[in-house]
């Protein structure tokens, strides 16, 4: 047997080989966490890319939208205004084509995504939808219901383009009660012997 081939040489290579092993198996770890790592960053980078660029294109829309809501409310008041059985052939085919148009622009809004936001008499108030222009007491509507939508809103993709402008019963109103999101989102809820109408602060 030679120097080389001594059980304690074979111990000591044994050992290397051990060792060697070993550190192999905690570099090959090391790269798979790592790899795991660059995959899991790449895949947020691209989920971020496609949220920003869906972000981008929703603003757009948004924009585009918002320009258009000032013809959508003159439709909406020259339907309002036109008069109903007037006898007059003309008038009847004007206020026609007016409501034709309106309902055209509403479909391609429709469409698009963006929906009106026009809550009901009796609805509750949502501060994250609407927007109290006024309250006031009221023996149908109890307080913290919507009486009268002044303007319709509307939302896209989720997101308020305009919100809906309303006219909210005051605290004390003995109207039929609605349910309430949370007891701290609704401003008007409650009870109180105030029955003044007055304009409520919308800057709050």
């Amino acid at each position: 047997m030679t120097d080389d081939q001594t059980p304690a040489n074979q111990d000591i290579e044994a050992d290397l080989d051990a060792a060697e092993l070993e550190a192999l198996r905690a570099e090959v770890a090391a790269l798979k966490e790592q790899t795991l790592r660059y995959a899991a960053e790449a895949e947020n980078t691209k989920r971020r890319a496609e949220r920003e660029a869906n972000d981008a294109r929703a603003y757009a829309i948004q924009k585009f939208a918002r320009d258009l809501l000032g013809a959508a409310d003159a439709l909406e008041r020259a339907l309002a205004a036109a008069p109903k059985d007037s006898g007059n052939e003309a008038l009847t085919a004007l206020a026609t084509g007016v409501e034709m148009t309106e309902k055209t622009l509403q479909q391609a809004f429709d469409r698009n995504g963006l929906k009106k936001v026009a809550p009901p008499k009796g609805s509750k108030f949502d501060p994250h939808l609407h927007q109290a222009m006024m309250e006031q007491p009221s023996t149908e509507v109890a307080a913290g219901g919507v009486i009268q939508t002044l303007q319709t809103g509307y939302e896209l993709f989720g997101r308020i383009v305009r919100p809906a402008m309303v006219v909210v019963a005051a605290k004390g109103s003995t109207g039929e009660a609605v349910a309430e999101p949370t007891a701290a989102a609704n401003p008007y809820a409650g009870q109180s012997g105030d029955d003044s109408v007055h304009e409520v602060d919308t800057k709050a």
